[in-house]
């Protein structure tokens, strides 16, 4: 089946109903944090160097503890970003777990990711941001905000990511508010700044990470109600420069296409900090989308623009 990219309706007004950001002061009393603007910053079309897969990327992990100082690093990368990849952990699915979803419709799929979205909780969102001159961090938010005895998840998955070094009790204890997470995302400039500057969202198998980061920001708010609204948000949110890893090593002739499996075909170096969690993920699509673009694909990506994985025709 040809893929192809899914339209937006400009007339139709999906996504006029999906709510404005959080206001940005309004935080937990328990996490005070002042948002400081970064400083202007100009751009240039400037290449970036030869990206070093041999190089191992540091995971910052940040829990309420660090969160002040953290987050002053990340804005300081905010402002020169040209790319920033996202991953979000979460509790499995609810809804159609297990289902083969090939012979569903765009809309059905979509329907299904809505449905577990709006239901759960993220537990953890790894963003890896390579800056205009190519240097590389990631930080790692664990979040606070999910309950095992309380909220809805799917036990597999926990325990999956249980043995991937997650420790719910220490993200229950310890973790970021998810709410205060999205607010001050929107006032770092990598959110809803893609408009007019080289600023490109990378993620792998990206769905389900992009609609729990419009979560996010969004202060938690349900999804909109049909794909056409969904792809609306992430432009506005995200801007027009959105790749999926998945959907380009599809296009990538003996490229597998989980994860992990693309960083050891192009020997990707693991990441030190956090190796088996959101922020390594993050780490690993930024390498691969870097690596496939420099290399199999000759610079050129624009026809994977907008294709996540699960949302084509």
């Amino acid at each position: 089946m040809q893929r192809g990219r899914v339209g937006v309706n400009p007339a139709a007004g999906k996504f006029a109903m999906f709510p404005p950001p959080p206001p940005r002061f309004k935080f937990n009393h328990m996490f005070p944090v002042q948002v400081v603007q970064p400083p202007p910053f100009a751009y240039h079309a400037v290449p970036l160097p030869p990206v070093q897969p041999q190089l191992a990327v540091q995971v910052r992990p940040v829990w309420a503890g660090n969160f002040n100082e953290e987050w002053g690093y990340l804005q300081s990368f905010a402002a020169p970003a040209r790319y920033v990849a996202v991953h979000v952990h979460y509790p499995g699915l609810v809804h159609a777990a297990g289902q083969d979803l090939s012979s569903l419709t765009v809309e059905h799929r979509y329907a299904l990711m809505k449905a577990n979205v709006d239901g759960l909780k993220p537990l953890q969102v790894g963003i890896a941001v390579c800056d205009h001159q190519g240097q590389q961090v990631a930080w790692e938010f664990s979040l606070r905000d999910f309950s095992r005895l309380a909220d809805p998840h799917d036990d597999k998955a926990l325990d999956y990511l249980a043995r991937r070094g997650l420790d719910l009790d220490t993200l229950r204890n310890h973790g970021v508010d998810a709410y205060m997470l999205g607010a001050l995302l929107m006032g770092s400039g990598l959110i809803g700044a893609g408009h007019g500057r080289p600023l490109s969202w990378i993620t792998h198998a990206g769905a389900y990470h992009v609609a729990y980061l419009l979560k996010i920001v969004t202060g938690g708010a349900p999804l909109p109600h049909d794909v056409a609204g969904f792809v609306g948000a992430m432009r506005y949110y995200l801007g027009q420069q959105v790749y999926d890893v998945a959907t380009m090593a599809a296009g990538c002739p003996g490229m597998p296409v989980g994860l992990d499996s693309i960083a050891a075909n192009l020997r990707i170096h693991p990441p030190w900090g956090s190796p088996r969690l959101a922020g390594a993920a993050g780490v690993r699509a930024l390498l691969a989308f870097r690596i496939l673009k420099q290399g199999q694909l000759g610079g050129n990506v624009e026809r994977f623009r907008g294709l996540l994985q699960g949302l084509q025709h």
